[in-house]
């Protein structure tokens, strides 16, 4: 059981090129109250190093998990929150690091909330902002690359600052159904995307663009888990009801080449 709202805040970065910013993300969840760091396919690092660099941090670097995708990562988190410098043309629903600390914290009433950074030299791709619920940009002058650390240490510093006495006890959850996870929210896309080619939608239409709306659009909707359950079973029904047209249409069709046989037997 989490005995602090912040205990339910993950970081993840998502391939790391330097073991000195995972020690200072170490560090920086250290002095702000967050201890369950995730690393997807990081550059390889060794644990004594790292607290050699951010002192008295074992635990944090003791619970590093690393994952092999970001999928993985986020598995089980309810709600995405990724931080990017680059403006793209995606609609995704967009804020700073101060609206990202008030929507996290409000969102982790009901599950795990991840905070999402990029890599040092390209930051976060397209791929990964399509599983975020949130795009976060830091305002900073025309000169917007900050350190992956820096970025670190903004976003906890805001959401330490919102949180106020992170020890309070946890509220009760707001809604009677729980929140999406992200691997149901990954199967509802998988399966609504195949229904999608079942009809043939994507014949004359961009497949990527069109699912890339279909992603924004559904996490700034936020449904629950029993929505999503709702939205799969309808996504999966196309199919069945495709299907057993099919079949039946066989079935009529050896019907009546049977009949057809019958006729011309003498």
């Amino acid at each position: 059981m989490a005995s602090s709202i912040l205990d339910r805040v993950r970081v993840v970065l998502y391939e790391p090129q330097n073991p000195i910013n995972i020690a200072a993300t170490v560090r920086a969840m250290k002095n702000f109250g967050i201890r369950d760091l995730r690393l997807v396919r990081p550059v390889p690092y060794d644990p004594y190093r790292l607290e050699g660099i951010a002192h008295d941090t074992h635990d944090i670097i003791a619970g590093i998990v690393t994952a092999e995708t970001l999928d993985e990562a986020v598995a089980d988190c309810t709600y995405v929150a990724a931080f990017t410098a680059r403006h793209r043309s995606a609609k995704w629903a967009l804020t700073d690091a101060r609206g990202a600390a008030e929507r996290a914290l409000e969102q982790a009433r009901d599950g795990t909330v991840a905070l999402l950074f990029g890599r040092e030299d390209f930051g976060l791709p397209n791929e990964a902002l399509d599983r975020a619920h949130l795009t976060v940009t830091i305002p900073t002058t025309n000169h917007a690359s900050l350190n992956l650390a820096q970025a670190v240490i903004v976003a906890l510093y805001e959401l330490h600052l919102v949180a106020g006495d992170a020890t309070r006890a946890l509220p009760p959850p707001r809604k009677d159904a729980p929140p999406a996870s992200k691997e149901m929210l990954e199967r509802y896309f998988s399966e609504a995307e195949a229904t999608l080619e079942r009809i043939q939608f994507f014949k004359t239409r961009y497949r990527e663009h069109i699912m890339r709306t279909l992603r924004s659009l559904t996490m700034r909707a936020q449904p629950d888990a029993r929505e999503i359950t709702l939205m799969r079973a309808m996504a999966l029904e196309v199919i069945r009801a495709m299907d057993r047209e099919l079949k039946q249409q066989r079935a009529e069709l050896a019907g009546a080449q049977t009949r057809d046989v019958d006729v011309k037997e003498p």
